[in-house]
């Protein structure tokens, strides 16, 4: 969590032990990969089946035309292209897109016609663009080759882009993908976080999370009108649902715990997605009028190791809320114990345990 909103004053506190939390590697994993080659009209083909996910969420198409014509052109002169990586879902046996969206969508785009999704309902017709004037495909859309060049849409669509398909043996679940979608993941600034989870764990689950971080009075309690580029503020509404489920279990570090917790219900298979909207709307509502806007910003942005004590305990008693919690708040804001349990080694299983008592017992005790 170490990216800043700006100079003066970050989203969320930048506390050591949770930046070093979120760049720890996670246990040694039993993984096979091995290697297949997608001729791009199979490619597309299972693109467009649904047999290749591109999760939602996951960063846009980010390329320029230019760029997607020259990886067009460069299978259409027989030059060497980057492999992908798929992620394989052992139950669907669907392929999730690890590595490789911009190559995908670049050879999508243009066997379809079209450039990029549709702004205001227009869309760009795809004819290459940026190569040299002398190149015979400038300014050729893929129908253009068809018609005019039959070997060279032959060429391409028998092109071979290799991927490399990764499957987790051991442990049970999905950790590894995480670790490897963390390291591999390219085009611009690394994926962290949210996003990553946002791009393996899709499902009910996800999108709850998504629409809940609209909810008007957690965007106050947030401390800002407009979602986090970076979905830190999804992870925060993760790490309570986390913490208030399973904080008995917890477990360090504290990414893989959140990773594994949201895997567990994806589907709403544990907790049902209308349970855990009402209880998070019932425990924003119950703080945001308690406690009023941004009441986790102690010292500079919002403090997440208070935010998940408090706001598990506001859950637990959300039918029981004292008078005077307001002042038992600004009370535990001022207790040594409890400083030094949000600002230092915020994420051992010790601290966190000891952090969600004691938020409880000075609050609803």
């Amino acid at each position: 969590m170490s990216m800043k909103e700006n100079k003066e004053e970050p989203i969320i506190e930048e506390i050591p032990s949770e930046i070093e939390d979120s760049q720890t590697s996670e246990v040694a994993y039993d993984i096979v990969t091995y290697p297949a080659d997608f001729t791009l009209e199979g490619l597309i083909s299972k693109y467009r089946s649904g047999d290749i996910i591109i999760p939602g969420f996951q960063r846009k198409f980010v390329w320029n035309i230019n760029q997607a014509s020259r990886l067009v052109e460069s299978f259409l002169l027989g030059l060497p292209v980057p492999s992908i990586f798929f992620y394989l879902e052992p139950k669907t046996q669907k392929h999730l897109v690890i590595d490789g969206q911009q190559r995908v969508l670049s050879i999508y785009y243009f066997m379809e016609g079209y450039f990029g999704e549709a702004k205001k309902g227009k869309r760009i017709l795809f004819k290459l663009k940026g190569l040299n004037e002398n190149s015979p495909y400038l300014e050729k859309t893929y129908q253009d080759i068809k018609d005019t060049n039959e070997a060279s849409y032959r060429r391409l669509n028998d092109s071979v882009l290799r991927a490399f398909i990764v499957k987790q043996l051991r442990p049970e679940g999905h950790a590894s993908i995480y670790e490897i979608f963390e390291r591999l993941n390219t085009g611009g600034s690394q994926l962290v976080g949210q996003e990553i989870r946002n791009c393996i764990y899709h499902g009910l689950f996800n999108d709850l999370l998504g629409k809940l971080n609209t909810n008007e009075k957690w965007r106050l309690v947030f401390g800002k009108k407009e979602s986090d580029k970076r979905q830190r503020d999804v992870e925060l509404i993760l790490r309570f649902f986390a913490l208030y489920y399973e904080g008995r279990n917890y477990f360090k570090p504290m990414k893989a715990f959140l990773s594994k917790f949201m895997d567990s219900n994806k589907g709403g298979q544990r907790f049902s997605i209308n349970q855990c909207k009402n209880l998070f709307e019932k425990t924003i509502n119950n703080i945001y009028t308690q406690l009023g806007t941004k009441p986790f910003h102690i010292k500079a942005g919002l403090n997440a190791a208070m935010f998940d004590s408090v706001s598990v305990a506001f859950a637990k008693h959300s039918d029981s809320i004292p008078a005077g919690i307001n002042k038992r708040y600004k009370s535990l804001q001022k207790d040594k114990f409890m400083n030094k349990l949000i600002s230092s080694a915020t994420t051992d299983l010790d601290v966190v345990t000891k952090r969600l008592l004691r938020a409880e017992k000075k609050l609803f005790k």
